[in-house]
């Protein structure tokens, strides 16, 4: 596996490498010890799997914050998707900038993202899967969310939004006085 640095600060491309032949391929998905430099002996403590029917769908921008923040790897198995981060670190240089990448089983590529930001995904493709590796477990009283269309951030979402639930759609916007989360 081999690490790339995105546009902020802690988000990396894990790019995979594959053996194939003649039966098929094998890729090693995730290994701490390839991923160090991401993961930072972070332990997985949970892995969740999603499933998305629809192109078009988008799903977040969600993040869990303090006292159970939570970094996590993305990797799509099925389909393909747009993954996006966007930085809500107090203080963080990159304060409210967003970097997206396609995932895509073809490309054997995941995203890791840091503690304090906001994750989300428009599916590209019909019957999108994803795993999801978290370094903390759920807890529904540190989780949080902002919204996919705010005009602050100003994702450039590929399709035309669909399919949003009502929490991510009811999710407020980002105001002047918002300083960011800390974890």
């Amino acid at each position: 596996m081999k690490l790339a640095k995105t546009s902020i600060e802690g988000v990396y491309e894990a790019a995979t490498d594959t053996m194939r032949d003649h039966r098929g391929q094998f890729a090693r998905l995730f290994c701490g010890e390839d991923l160090r430099r991401a993961h930072l002996d972070r332990p997985i403590v949970q892995i969740n799997y999603s499933r998305t029917l629809e192109a078009g769908t988008i799903r977040g921008l969600h993040f869990q914050g303090s006292p159970r923040a939570e970094a996590k790897w993305v990797r799509c198995l099925k389909g393909r998707v747009f993954d996006v981060a966007v930085d809500l670190r107090r203080g963080s240089p990159t304060f409210l900038h967003w970097h997206a990448i396609e995932l895509d089983p073809k490309l054997m590529n995941a995203l890791f993202i840091p503690e304090g930001c906001a994750h989300g995904f428009q599916a590209l493709a019909q019957e999108s899967e994803l795993l999801y590796l978290h370094t903390e477990s759920y807890c529904p009283a540190s989780e949080g969310g902002v919204r996919f269309d705010d005009p602050r951030l100003a994702i450039k979402w590929p399709l035309p939004a669909a399919n949003l639930s009502e929490r991510d759609s009811s999710y407020a916007l980002i105001t002047d006085s918002f300083q960011g989360i800390s974890i």
